[in-house]
């Protein structure tokens, strides 16, 4: 099998400009994420897909591989746009997030894994919340999982809802919670037809990409892991990150 890992990479955040190339470690915050790609040994070529010459010089600096793309709406179609060009022969398609420097091998591979062992057009990953301000934030998103482990729905809302007890009491006694992790594996051919999809209602509504594949009747296979790597949003979260660095 020909597996192919594309890292979209946009310059610009909101609320940590220019984020991917912080380097206060002494190695650019996308260095961390192509590293683990590469020592994963799933891919045939790691690749990070960017609208900007400052990364991609910044990957070529360090020995990786690196694809300028025109602006897209969303890192789907970044990466759909350097799968049409340079993986024609790919028969998976990964899609990593390049801001959450401490994502795992382990988590990785349960994700290829899922997608090879379901014979699904496409998964992604979960995992269990212990947290119950993380169930109740709307910006941490929740998947319902059924009992094959396909995605039943994704939410920024509180999903599975108690009824008969607070999330604060139930999540002690069952965990039915689950943290959506943003990485993504498909089926090449699913992953081109997806991105050329009109937005779904419910995708709109929730502003949740994965919901167009949901809506549209598709399979999601979702591989649950023990925990999920830390994203970097904020310049708190990148200073904690370079304090963990340095332990």
């Amino acid at each position: 099998m020909n597996i192919v890992g594309i890292i979209p990479a946009r310059l610009q955040s909101s609320r940590l400009p220019q984020k991917l190339l912080l380097a206060e470690t002494g190695k650019p915050l996308i260095q961390y994420v192509w590293e683990v790609a590469v020592a994963s040994n799933v891919f045939s070529k790691v690749i990070v897909a960017t609208d900007s010459k400052a990364i991609y010089d910044t990957v070529v600096s360090f020995g990786g591989q690196a694809e300028i793309t025109a602006e897209h709406p969303s890192g789907s179609d970044r990466v759909a746009e350097v799968v049409r060009r340079c993986c024609s022969d790919a028969d998976f398609i990964v899609n990593l997030q390049g801001d959450e420097p401490e994502l795992e091998i382990e988590t990785i591979q349960a994700l290829v894994n899922a997608i090879v062992e379901s014979g699904h057009n496409m998964a992604t990953v979960a995992a269990p919340i212990s947290d119950p301000a993380i169930v109740r934030s709307p910006d941490c998103v929740k998947v319902v999982i059924d009992d094959l482990n396909r995605a039943m729905y994704f939410s920024r809302a509180p999903i599975p809802y108690s009824r008969d007890a607070s999330v604060d009491e139930a999540i002690g006694q069952s965990n039915s919670w689950y943290l959506h992790v943003g990485l993504y594996a498909y089926r090449r051919e699913f992953l081109l037809q997806l991105t050329e999809m009109p937005p779904s209602t419910l995708e709109q509504l929730e502003k949740l990409e994965q919901l167009r594949a949901l809506q549209s009747g598709t399979d999601i296979s979702v591989a649950v892991v023990p925990q999920a790597a830390v994203g970097i949003d904020t310049a708190e979260d990148y200073a904690a990150f370079v304090a963990r660095q340095k332990r």
